[in-house]
């Protein structure tokens, strides 16, 4: 016999995709988003974006170096890491922020856990969640992020504040109503009604924020070629911006319920990025599909608490990393029944 019988492990059905492939059609889906940064934000964005993919693969480059272990830097997992944490900080940091947020990205949520494939939690988000805690002043004002042909708050007489910051504030405003002036609860009604005018405006790209949240359009056009591609799902996607918007809807009101405006939460902040390009992440996320409900499920309930009752006005960041954490539990009880198998009573 000329051919020999064979007898390996699972998996046995192969595909042509690889990492190196899929890394960079990732990054290549969040072109739009960048070109868009840059024409918002000028060329300070393309920079930014720049330090933070040279951290990153920098960063990863001599740690595997250090350990003795094979050099990646080419699979554009490191790319990727350094472009995402980019989009997720303002024009206005300094240029060291994102080189900082890279570095801790890829040797804290990376490297430390022998590398891509082992990390628990988003490595990008994780270098997020890191400048914020670390430096919040820098990370949180964007009196000086003021897009193209638009405004920071998307109100002109507002010029410092994000999106979420006034509809946060005048939220407690109109919330506890008795403690505050009349000509207070006014400018807090006048506010909200003219962010709810400001929508175009988000979903295009002409109102202030993180460089690569900033167009809602952009993002979503990236979106449907990776769905198209077939390298992120409709599960988490779906279940997580849906649960947003139905909690938006009944609770986002501040004084009744099914009063809020679901496209107001749905493009501010970096719910589309997020929802599309961090919480898909296929090393983080599950792969039950009951296990993708529920983590989409958990993300959007995590981000609307933190909205609507925490301290910071986006929890986008903070609700991913936390259901990464319980991303291999939901896979553990959600496994499939095997085929021809019977349910445990």
């Amino acid at each position: 016999m000329d051919k020999k019988l064979v007898v390996s492990s699972s998996p046995h059905i192969l595909i042509k995709e690889s990492t190196p492939k899929i890394m960079y059609t990732v990054t290549a889906s969040l072109i739009p988003a960048g070109i868009g940064a840059v024409y918002f934000f000028g060329i300070r964005a393309l920079w930014i974006m720049l330090i933070g993919i040279v951290s990153a693969v920098i960063t990863e480059f001599v740690i595997a170096k250090m350990l003795k272990k094979p050099v990646t830097v080419t699979d554009g997992s490191a790319v990727l890491t350094g472009l995402l944490l980019s989009y997720n900080v303002s024009v206005q940091v300094p240029l060291w922020m994102p080189a900082v947020g890279a570095f801790f990205g890829i040797a804290v949520g990376k490297m430390v856990f022998g590398g891509l494939g082992y990390n628990p939690m988003n490595p990008a988000l994780l270098g997020r969640a890191f400048l914020l805690a670390s430096w919040p002043a820098k990370m949180t004002v964007f009196d000086k992020a003021v897009p193209q042909g638009g405004t920071v708050s998307g109100i002109d007489m507002m010029t410092s504040a994000t999106p979420l910051n006034v509809y946060k504030s005048s939220h407690e405003i109109l919330a506890n109503s008795s403690q505050y002036s009349i000509e207070k609860v006014q400018q807090a009604n006048e506010a909200l009604g003219k962010l709810y005018d400001s929508i175009e405006g988000l979903f295009w790209g002409k109102i202030g924020g993180c460089i690569g949240e900033t167009s809602a359009a952009l993002l979503l056009l990236g979106a449907a070629f990776l769905m198209y591609k077939r390298y992120i799902g409709w599960k988490i996607p779906f279940f997580y911006i849906g649960t947003v918007a139905v909690l938006s809807w009944i609770f986002g009101a501040p004084d009744s319920y099914f009063g809020g405006n679901v496209l107001f939460a749905l493009f501010s902040g970096g719910l589309i990025l997020g929802a599309f390009y961090m919480a898909t992440d296929m090393v983080t996320s599950p792969v039950t599909f009951r296990g993708r409900i529920y983590f989409g499920i958990g993300c959007g309930v995590i981000t609307f608490i933190i909205r609507r009752y925490g301290g910071y006005p986006e929890g986008v960041s903070y609700s991913i990393l936390l259901m990464n954490l319980v991303a291999p539990l939901l896979d553990r009880y959600t496994q499939p029944k095997i085929f021809g198998g019977r349910k445990k009573k």
